[in-house]
């Protein structure tokens, strides 16, 4: 981190100096007073216009400083094609995948394990390998409702499937049954375990408050700790728990959809801006949104800003204020940093702030949420709090 000005030519990095005073350029953006990183290089999870929640990407990537996000399993082998065709194609940010080892996605709420017929391995191995350059592993969601009763069995067969084509396998958990200690058992260093804080029985602390010594052993080892905030994944007491022991997540996602979008996670700035008032420090938070995402999933190019590399830069200001922050369960926590984007540039260019895709009649937040809606975003929250002052 420093003081450094930034040359763009041809949707590139050209130069970064401590000055480029005396460069002749076309445009000069004054950030000044601004914090510019690498684009919040991957927004994992996410979920874009193939999940019954799905949001449309450019919009959001736009105010929020991410334009390379990877879709996790919103779409399967039935519907991956239509999800290239019809999402990533028409997309100005780059989308890449997770396929879901359903066949049928997500196409409804949940489910998508219930019936096992749909776990085709010879059909996904088969997408996966004509599309190589989109999709990046395997996507296994597993809680109480989308296996309804079959057990592990999903995900003994993710597991097959991504050893046997050299993959990672991401794992959702939240409620059980299965449990963690069963979830646990088939996940290997390079997987990722996505809704690491989650506030549900199939939560990584013990009964005892400590990191599950399992996953403990895994993580020295290489398994990814992803956030994956949501609106049903993440708990301030479980993050300040496993904070106090030393764990700090490997990935600070924000699982965005539809629902989420809503609040209380809102973006992935907001959900940064929790992990300061958690007391990360700054360079802490936004390594696990750019370098280390980018890392992960084989893309480290979009994580940097070295010369040669795409032109992808996210303008924030740091404000301060007196705001409160809110998990899924609506457990409040203050905080005094607010990271906002003001500007999201895409190979050198910015993205247009356009209006962004009405919500689907059946997006409605659980009712412990509603209230959020009224409470508004924390940056809304210091904008009332000063006209009630004034």
């Amino acid at each position: 981190m420093g003081r450094f000005d930034v040359a763009i030519k041809d949707g590139m990095v050209a130069a970064v100096a401590p000055s480029l005073q005396g460069v002749q350029a076309e445009r000069v953006i004054d950030a000044r007073g601004q914090i510019v990183t690498p684009v919040s290089s991957t927004s994992i999870p996410m979920s874009t216009g193939g999940h019954i929640l799905g949001i449309e990407a450019d919009p959001v990537a736009a105010r929020t400083g991410v334009t390379t996000w990877l879709d996790v399993g919103s779409a399967g082998a039935y519907t991956f094609p239509g999800f290239r065709r019809y999402i990533v194609e028409t997309s100005r940010v780059r989308i890449y995948a997770l396929l879901n080892l359903s066949a049928i996605g997500l196409v409804a709420p949940t489910w998508e394990f219930a019936n096992l017929d749909y776990c085709d391995l010879d059909l996904a191995a088969q997408m996966i390998e004509q599309n190589r350059d989109l999709i990046l592993g395997i996507k296994a969601r597993i809680d109480r409702n989308t296996t309804r009763g079959v057990g592990t069995r999903p995900l003994e067969l993710a597991r097959h499937l991504a050893d046997q084509l050299n993959l990672p396998l991401m794992v959702h958990i939240g409620q059980g049954p299965p449990e963690i200690d069963e979830v646990a058992a088939l996940l290997r260093p390079g997987d990722i375990l996505t809704h690491c804080f989650t506030g549900g029985s199939m939560r990584i602390l013990r009964p005892d408050g400590t990191l599950h010594p399992q996953v403990r052993e895994l993580h020295e080892r290489g398994l990814v700790l992803d956030i994956g905030h949501g609106a049903g994944s993440f708990s301030f007491a479980v993050a300040e728990a496993l904070l106090r022991q030393g764990v700090l997540p490997d990935v600070i996602s924000s699982d965005i959809h539809q629902l989420a979008i809503q609040g209380p996670m809102f973006d992935l700035p907001t959900t940064l801006s929790k992990f300061l008032a958690l007391g990360m420090s700054l360079p802490e938070v936004i390594e696990r949104a750019t370098v280390a995402p980018a890392r992960i999933i084989g893309r480290p190019e979009l994580g940097t800003l070295a010369v040669g590399t795409p032109a992808d830069l996210a303008l924030f200001e740091l404000v301060d204020g007196d705001f409160t922050f809110y998990d899924v369960e609506m457990q409040a926590r203050k905080g005094d940093k607010l990271l906002v984007n003001t500007l999201t540039l895409k190979d050198g260019q910015p993205l247009p702030r356009v209006p962004e895709s009405a919500l689907q009649p059946w997006a409605v937040l659980a009712e412990h949420q509603r209230p959020i809606t009224e409470i508004g975003h924390p940056f809304r929250q210091r904008a009332r709090h000063r006209s009630t002052k004034s």
